[in-house]
């Protein structure tokens, strides 16, 4: 999916939602561990219930890899049932040398054919370019939401006095366009947010962190947008398990279409 259609299908749906499909078999409600296939057969009834108000699914590959061949059989299954026309992300923080770059990026882009995937870029620019293929996109971890994220990320350099997320960014944006690279900023930065617009103002951003961590969606919105939306904000637990009844399909799809109509006052004033 290019850049052009994923921001036709955020204006087509006034939204920027995208649900993270992090299905914990532990966590799905007790009345589909029946089902042939149960991590399938919740995805598939998330999918129905809330396709209409998000743009983008991002399976976390940890949930279907835990699982072993079955759950690969399950995330391939996902992905077969997951509309065209919505944008695909494989949450699975890969990034090696170069050549263990390259399998990755076949698992993911060529055998499971996902639109992108998350990649850490600790071990640098020969560990990610190997995932920029065509009509592919990377999308590097930058700025996350995770407690320890102050560890390494806001080291600053001695040089230059830019924090090292800060670097990451202004590096990276000389491998790869906003066509094809998107960075990882975490709702629970989102007083930085502005500033890191600032450092890379025309890519995408894809923001976790709302809804059960705490994110605030009006401050991302306000201070993250671009001229072309340039964000996916991601929820998830509060999403899919707003209910552990026989109703959970149903009030997952409140709860996104909640998020939808707050996105969609933001996307107004475009």
């Amino acid at each position: 999916m290019t850049r052009t259609e994923l921001f036709g299908q955020i204006q087509k749906k006034g939204t920027y939602l995208c649900i993270g499909l992090d299905t914990d078999i532990e966590k799905m409600p007790k009345h589909l561990l029946g089902a042939a296939d149960p991590v399938f057969e919740f995805n598939k009834q998330i999918i129905d219930a809330t396709s209409a108000y998000c743009v983008a699914y991002k399976p976390n590959i940890a949930f279907y890899e835990a699982l072993g061949p079955k759950g690969w059989e399950s995330l391939e299954k996902t992905l077969a049932y997951i509309p065209g026309d919505i944008f695909t992300i494989a949450d699975a923080k890969r990034g090696d040398i170069g050549n263990t770059s390259s399998h990755y990026a076949k698992t993911f882009f060529e055998y499971l054919n996902f639109d992108s995937i998350t990649v850490a870029p600790y071990m640098g620019e020969d560990s990610v370019k190997p995932f920029l293929c065509k009509d592919k996109w990377v999308i590097l971890l930058a700025h996350t939401s995770n407690p320890g994220s102050s560890d390494f990320q806001l080291i600053e350099s001695g040089d230059t006095g830019r924090k090292l997320y800060e670097e990451v960014i202004r590096k990276s944006m000389k491998w790869a366009s906003p066509d094809q690279l998107m960075y990882v900023v975490g709702a629970t930065q989102a007083e930085k947010m502005e500033s890191i617009r600032a450092l890379a103002p025309e890519y995408f951003f894809l923001v976790p962190g709302i809804g059960a961590q705490g994110g605030d969606l009006d401050m991302v919105s306000r201070y993250g947008m671009n001229k072309q939306c340039g964000l996916l904000v991601n929820s998830a637990r509060s999403i899919i398990y707003a209910s552990a009844e026989t109703d959970f399909a149903k009030a997952a799809a409140v709860e996104a279409r909640k998020i939808q109509n707050q996105m969609e006052k933001y996307l107004s004033a475009l």
